[in-house]
C-alpha cells in the first residue's frame, strides 16, 4: 500500500500569472476538461476577485468539470471570499483557497500588519470560507522565509477555524530542498493536529529548485502538490506538472506514494497549454521538451538503438509522445545511428560500402547542424 499524493493543478490561476498570458473562457474550459480527463484531483480555476470576467470564467470551469475538485483563490478578505463562493456556486466539488502573508518581510513591507493581527485575519477568513464550503485550503504565503514558530501558530489557527488543507508555499522560490523537508517535518512536530488535514506544497522556480522541493516535501509528509503545466507562471514559473507526475511515477515505490494521474495525456496537454498560453516549451524542457527523446551523440545513439532504457528513463509512448525516440544525425553521430537512419529510409547499402558512405556523411555533417533525410537521400544519390 502507498499513500496518494493529490495533484492540484493551478495552470488556470498561477499559470495565467505568466507575464503576457491571458486565457479566454474557452481556453480555461478546454484546459480544465483535459485536466479532468487525466484524473487531476484539484483544478484551481482562477482568482474571481480580479474581475467580473474572471468570476464568469471560473464559474464556466466549475460547470464543465465533472470529477475534479474546482478551486478558487481568495485573499483573506471578505469580498474575495464572497467572489470565490459566487464563482463556485455550480461546482460539484468546490474548494476555496485562502491565503495571507506570513513572512516578516512581507508583513512589514507589503501587508503592514503585526503577527497578532494576521492570526486574527487568518481565522476570520477561513471561518468565512467555511460558510460556503467544507473544503477550505489555507496558505501562509512565503512560508519558507517565515519564522517557523509563526508558521506553526498560523497553521494551528487555520485548522481550528476549519481548514482541511494546509499549503506551505515557497512563494519566491527561495528554499533549498533540505529546508522544504525541514519545514514540513517541523510543522508536523509542532502542530500534531495537522495530521487531520492534508499538507500541501506550492513552489516557484526562481532558483530552479521547484521539482526537487516538491519531492522533498513529499518525502517529509506532503500529500498534495500544486503544479502548473509546462512550469509556466509568475516570474521563473511554478513546479512543473509533467515533471512531478513522472518523478512520482518513477520513484513512487521508493517514496511510498502514488498519484492517480493518467500520464498518457501529458504531451497532448502540454501542447494545448503551449498553444493557448503562447509560451513556447523550451527544447530542453524535462519530459515535454522537443529534445527530450532526441539523441545526437554517437554513444547515446548506439546505446538507445540497442536498448531504449540505456539512455531513457521515460518511455515516450507512455506520455503520449507521437514520435517516440529519435536519432538526430550531426557531426557527433556515429556509425550505428547513421546506419539505422539509412535503413529506416529504405536505402540499401552494401556492407563494404558503408564506411565510404559514412565518411561522406561526416564531411556533410561538419557543414550542417543537422543532416536530415533529404540530405541522406541526396548523399546516396551522389555516391551512387
Amino acid at each position: 500500500m502507498s499513500d496518494k499524493v493529490h495533484i492540484f493543478d493551478t495552470t488556470l490561476r498561477d499559470g495565467e500569472q505568466t507575464a503576457g498570458v491571458c486565457f479566454s473562457e474557452r481556453d480555461k474550459i478546454d484546459i480544465a476538461t483535459r485536466l479532468d480527463a487525466l484524473r487531476v484531483d484539484v483544478i484551481e480555476a482562477g482568482f474571481p476577485a480580479a474581475s467580473a470576467a474572471e468570476v464568469r470564467s471560473v464559474a464556466a470551469v466549475a460547470r464543465s468539470v465533472r470529477d475534479a475538485t474546482v478551486c478558487a483563490l481568495a485573499r483573506a478578505v471578505a469580498t474575495d471570499i464572497d467572489a470565490a463562493a459566487e464563482a463556485l456556486r455550480d461546482a460539484r466539488r468546490p474548494r476555496i483557497h485562502v491565503f495571507v502573508n506570513a513572512s516578516d518581510v512581507q508583513l512589514a513591507q507589503q501587508l503592514g500588519k503585526e503577527r497578532d493581527e494576521v492570526l486574527g485575519i487568518a481565522e476570520y477568513a477561513v471561518r468565512r470560507a467555511r460558510n460556503f464550503t467544507d473544503d477550505v485550503e489555507f496558505s501562509p504565503m512565503d512560508a519558507t522565509r517565515a519564522d517557523p514558530k509563526f508558521v506553526a501558530q498560523i497553521v494551528r489557527v487555520a485548522l481550528a477555524a476549519g481548514a482541511r488543507t494546509i499549503n506551505l508555499p515557497d512563494t519566491v522560490g527561495f528554499a533549498l530542498p533540505s529546508r522544504c523537508a525541514e519545514l514540513f517535518a517541523q510543522v508536523q512536530r509542532d502542530v500534531p493536529e495537522v495530521e487531520e488535514a492534508v499538507l500541501s506544497f506550492h513552489g516557484q522556480d526562481d532558483l530552479g529548485f521547484a521539482t526537487a522541493n516538491a519531492i522533498a516535501a513529499v518525502s517529509a509528509g506532503a500529500r498534495q502538490l500544486e503544479v502548473v503545466v509546462n512550469g509556466i507562471g509568475e516570474r521563473a514559473g511554478n513546479t512543473a506538472f509533467e515533471e512531478v507526475v513522472m518523478a512520482l511515477g518513477i520513484h513512487g515505490d521508493s517514496l511510498g506514494v502514488h498519484t492517480d494521474v493518467d500520464p498518457s495525456g501529458i504531451v497532448p496537454l502540454s501542447r494545448l497549454v503551449e498553444e493557448r498560453s503562447g509560451v513556447s516549451v523550451p527544447p530542453n524542457k524535462a519530459v515535454v521538451g522537443g529534445n527530450a527523446f532526441r539523441h545526437a551523440s554517437g554513444i547515446h545513439q548506439d546505446g538507445v538503438l540497442k536498448f531504449r532504457e540505456n539512455y531513457e528513463v521515460i518511455d515516450p509512448a507512455a506520455i503520449g509522445h507521437a514520435r517516440g525516440s529519435e536519432i538526430v544525425l550531426g557531426k557527433l553521430s556515429g556509425r550505428a545511428g547513421f546506419a539505422a537512419r539509412v535503413r529506416a529510409l529504405g536505402v540499401s547499402v552494401p556492407t563494404d560500402g558503408l564506411e565510404g558512405a559514412f565518411e561522406r556523411f561526416q564531411a556533410l555533417a561538419n557543414e550542417k547542424r543537422v543532416v536530415d533525410d533529404d540530405d541522406l537521400r541526396e548523399l546516396f544519390a551522389v555516391g551512387a
